[in-house]
């Protein structure tokens, strides 16, 4: 396969499911389910039809483009779950806005969540490093930099990280394991460092999300509550799918050196597109202070059978999942 120049352009196709969702909550009533058709059915066929490319280098050597793509993201993610405080107010928490707030869901999942995942990496402190502490906010998990960056990169495919699915298991499962385990890791992040107690930034950023949900009990009553906290639910379910799928199977024993063996890749123009090259997660392994538009593909990772919005579809059903990925697993 050919490696490619590519630009920061279309990377904007990303930008059409919160604009999708947004409108479909304005206008109400079943249009609500906009973002649900536009990201879990017509999303998977675009993904299935895209071709794979492996860029060589970006044609922009400015990262300007890149960080007003990673701040127009977070503002998406405000926006979609303001439309739906707006919606539930209207409407109450009905099934219009209950498939409403799984659309938003959606958007959090990229726009606040993988975003935040890129920014997470940026310097601590930095503007667009506080921007992504805002963006876990607006999903209920404000541990995850904390882990991400100092546990699973530390520890991706060994029994030591959570994160990291072993082959058998389903996703229903890892997900039950996974959320609990990767908070007490965070935990104990900060505790070793002796950050005890109260003084455990952790408990501090649960405590803020407490206060934010109470905030908005009493600010827009019970409906946006319940529409909010069902949204953070689905985008926490697609980050642990997100993991889940990218070191599926791929086992190294503790004290081994990690390589780009240990992560599934994707060359699926449309889901790196999309996902802000989440795909090209073995070169993110390699380098984690690397930036989106610096990831490149990796000769010697394990390929996935599809890109990731397909992939959704295999792993919410577990015995398939199974039947397509184990058998690949090497």
């Amino acid at each position: 396969m050919e490696e490619r120049i590519e630009s920061w352009k279309p990377h904007l196709l990303g930008f059409i499911l919160p604009i999708v969702t947004i409108a479909g909550l304005l206008q109400g009533g079943w249009w609500s389910a906009s973002g649900i058709i536009w990201g879990l059915v017509i999303g998977p066929i675009l993904d299935l039809l895209s071709p794979e490319g492996m860029p060589s280098r970006k044609s922009e050597t400015s990262s300007m483009p890149w960080n007003i793509l990673l701040f127009g993201h977070s503002i998406a993610a405000v926006s979609a779950l303001s439309a739906l405080m707006y919606r539930a107010q209207l409407d109450g928490f009905i099934d219009t806005t209950i498939v409403g707030a799984i659309s938003v869901g959606l958007v959090s999942g990229i726009s606040a969540i993988i975003n935040a995942h890129e920014q997470g990496h940026r310097r601590k402190g930095s503007m667009i490093w506080r921007m992504g502490r805002l963006n876990l906010l607006w999903v209920m998990y404000m541990h995850f930099t904390t882990e991400h960056n100092h546990g699973h990169h530390r520890n991706y495919a060994t029994e030591l990280d959570p994160a990291s699915s072993p082959k058998g298991r389903g996703l229903w499962t890892q997900i039950i394991k996974t959320i609990p385990l990767q908070f007490i890791a965070a935990w104990k992040t900060h505790s070793n460092k002796g950050r005890k107690g109260m003084k455990n930034p952790i408990l501090h950023g649960l405590m803020i999300q407490i206060s934010f949900v109470i905030g908005l009990y009493y600010g827009l009553g019970l409906d946006a509550v319940l529409a909010f906290l069902l949204s953070a639910t689905v985008a926490i379910i697609l980050l642990e799918f997100v993991n889940y799928l990218q070191h599926y199977g791929l086992r190294a024993v503790v004290g081994e050196k990690q390589t780009v063996a240990h992560s599934w890749e994707s060359r699926k123009l449309w889901s790196r597109w999309t996902l802000l090259e989440l795909p090209l997660h073995p070169a993110h392994h390699l380098k984690a202070s690397d930036p989106m538009w610096n990831l490149r593909a990796q000769e010697g990772s394990p390929q996935l059978p599809f890109g990731y919005y397909v992939c959704f579809w295999l792993a919410v059903i577990p015995p398939l999942w199974k039947t397509v990925m184990d058998k690949r697993v090497p």
